[in-house]
């Protein structure tokens, strides 16, 4: 467990970043993605009043490096003359080099060097550099998304888990079990054993989607 970031506002954290590392560890804690609430009688509650806060989770695969494969069939190139300053050697050799990506249609041209290989060369680095670009916004703007869908708007209507400390009772909403043990839920001895009734769930539900 490693805490990457967290922001304060006074006595309350308002956001943290932590990484959890380990064997199969996505599969253990995605099922804590969600809206968790919590209705206890603070210290400074002088009437005994039960307040409910809630706290949005969203567990994230670690995001993996981009990678961008160029194949040659993906490939149209087209030479010509380059045009511009140079001299006499810019006008008379179809030195210039126009790279085009087919599944894309990104299109880059070079005439910078002299060389037609030097320009393919060059158009072909610019090449991957956009489409590592494109790449690493479609992951991002995916990532985005996947983290909306998990913690949906943060209301307490959206709830996933309920935490009531006057009834010493943690109940998880989506599949209606409870446990009567805040301390052991808290300190995480007992989370596992919420994390396997939602496994069981899981495991029930793809199955059914497969008939």
């Amino acid at each position: 467990f490693n805490l990457m970031s967290m922001v304060d506002e006074g006595d309350m954290v308002k956001e943290a970043v932590a990484k959890v590392s380990g064997r199969g560890v996505f599969g253990v804690l995605m099922f804590e993605s969600g809206v968790h609430r919590v209705q206890r009688v603070p210290a400074t509650e002088t009437q005994g009043r039960i307040h409910t806060s809630t706290a949005t989770v969203a567990v994230l695969p670690q995001a993996t490096d981009v990678h961008i494969e160029v194949r040659d069939s993906d490939l149209r190139i087209d030479v010509f003359r380059a045009s511009g300053k140079g001299g006499q050697h810019v006008n008379t050799t179809d030195s210039a080099v126009r790279v085009t990506h087919i599944p894309s249609g990104i299109v880059v041209e070079n005439q910078q060097e002299r060389s037609q290989i030097q320009n393919k060369e060059k158009a072909l680095q610019i090449l991957r550099a956009r489409l590592y670009e494109r790449e690493r916004q479609r992951m991002a703007n995916e990532r985005r998304a996947s983290r909306n869908r998990l913690i949906g708007t943060g209301g307490r209507s959206e709830k996933c888990r309920t935490y009531n400390y006057a009834q010493n009772r943690v109940t998880d909403h989506r599949i209606n079990y409870s446990i009567y043990d805040i301390e052991g839920m808290m300190g995480g001895s007992a989370l596992q054993q919420v994390i396997d009734q939602l496994r069981i769930q899981h495991d029930l539900d793809e199955l059914a989607s497969l008939d």
